[in-house]
């Protein structure tokens, strides 16, 4: 996989006659400047007077690598809590396109927001305000916790694509409190208009948003980080991406194969029934270590938590001792926030949800019931329905989550803010989720947080 460099400003081949820096662009038109693309996005104007005006006035800011290898973020502390759910249909008028989804969280529990630009609609008739309202108001929701963000560039082209201009303006409008919890952006398939445009915007942006982008020449390697069979993929992308699979003859991501063998102690990325007959646990040892060692520690007091994410090198070294048989000593690593995001991690990777694939049905249809026959049809399900072993991994797991409620004066993690974390790392549905079936998810999580009592009734 390639990453972005910071440190190179050589994305042409050499002998290329196109502009490499700002001092190389044209900058004769009085027009105001667009992005312009081809089929390999290599065509680009811009005028150096807004790009120099945007830079001087604070729009993008330097930052730093910590030794340690954390970025360096120096934003606010307090994030503030997201606002009152607003009407359903107030952006019906973009949402239709399904430009922006949720898609569950990615394979270290962050929430993952995706952008694809073959959705984008005739930019001679669509409102790109609207477009940059409905992000903000999508990712209002979730900022608080970490989050990614996956783009999907093919499908951009000169008869779709907003302007230079609207392109400043959403750097500037995406802010700090956007950006402080933005952990990765996956740039899928770019083309050489996007290494062009690093390369000329590389010097005054971000070097804390240039730390986390990713480029992804292939669905393949995309799977090495994200959940594949979750993702939003449009059709135009697959598409796209077989092609050009094909012509380099390189293994698909989605052709079923099983890949390597478990391992004899394996946990993580199995079914319950797999774990439970490997090991006799009925509560994997994943889910009870963390979930003790949180409970012990008083990590119900820590604030954000559940909200954060460990290294990801620790959070593989700590798999990597799961699936060995090996056992784990979170005390060892005094890290709260490593042993929630390992809890969060585990479920997430199941083979099948814990509230499984058949019930995902029935959750959506909640949100049509009064809150009376919501709680008696939950009632149903965890008493009638839901397997046992589900049921007691899930009322394990909860009655945990109702004590960092309790105390969510001090933690900061009130009902809403759990479910919004727990809710697609329990329930999802087969096939690519969607931002409604996120919203669902979190619906239900919160329904068994505020009626614990009701209804966990076995």
């Amino acid at each position: 996989m390639n990453m972005a460099s910071t440190g190179s400003s050589k994305f042409l081949a050499a002998g290329d006659s196109r502009p490499r820096n700002l001092q190389d662009l044209d900058f004769t038109s009085t027009d105001e400047p667009e992005l312009e693309f081809d089929e390999d996005g290599t065509e680009l104007s811009a005028t150096k007077e807004e790009l120099a005006k945007d830079a001087e006035g604070g729009a993008f800011r330097g930052g730093a690598i910590t030794p340690d290898g954390y970025i360096d973020e120096d934003f606010e502390k307090e994030l503030g809590t997201p606002s009152e759910e607003e009407p359903h249909n107030e952006f019906s008028d973009v949402e239709r396109f399904g430009i922006v989804e949720v898609a569950g969280d990615d394979l270290y529990g962050r929430k993952v927001i995706v952008l694809s630009a073959c959705k984008l609609p005739s930019n001679k008739t669509f409102d790109h305000q609207r477009l940059l309202q409905y992000l903000k108001h999508t990712l209002d929701k979730y900022v608080e916790q970490d989050y990614v963000l996956v783009y999907f560039h093919h499908g951009l082209h000169r008869g779709n694509k907003p302007k230079l201009s609207w392109l400043l303006q959403a750097y500037r409008e995406i802010d700090r409190k956007y950006k402080k919890n933005l952990k990765m952006m996956y740039l899928v398939h770019p083309t050489n208009f996007i290494k062009v445009l690093w390369n000329i915007f590389r010097p005054i942006i971000s070097v804390k948003v240039g730390s986390k982008m990713m480029y992804v020449n292939y669905l393949v390697e995309l799977k090495r980080h994200l959940p594949f069979d979750q993702l939003a993929i449009p059709q135009p992308v697959l598409e796209f991406d077989a092609q050009k699979v094909a012509k380099n003859k390189l293994p698909y991501p989605y052709d079923g194969s099983s890949g390597p063998e478990p391992k004899k102690a394996q946990q993580f990325g199995l079914s319950l029934q797999e774990i439970k007959q490997n090991t006799g646990r009925i509560i994997p040892l994943p889910v009870q270590d963390t979930v003790e060692f949180l409970k012990a520690s008083g990590a119900d007091e820590v604030k954000g938590l559940f909200r954060r994410c460990g290294r990801v090198t620790t959070m593989r070294e700590v798999q990597e001792k799961y699936d060995d048989g090996e056992a784990v000593d979170f005390e060892s690593y005094g890290d709260p926030h490593l042993a929630a995001a390992i809890l969060k991690k585990f479920l997430r990777e199941l083979q099948e949800p814990l509230m499984t694939f058949d019930l995902f049905e029935p959750l959506t249809r909640l949100h049509f019931m009064e809150q009376g026959k919501q709680l008696t049809e939950v009632q149903r399900i965890l008493k009638d329905e839901l397997p046992e072993d589900n049921y007691i991994i899930l009322k394990f797991v909860f009655q945990f989550l109702q004590q960092v409620v309790d105390k969510s004066d001090i933690n900061q993690m009130n009902a809403e803010n759990v479910a919004t974390v727990f809710g697609p790392n329990i329930a999802w549905p087969k096939g690519q989720a969607n931002l409604a079936s996120v919203e669902q998810a979190v619906k239900f999580a919160l329904i068994l947080i505020q009626s614990f009592d009701d209804v966990f009734l076995r």
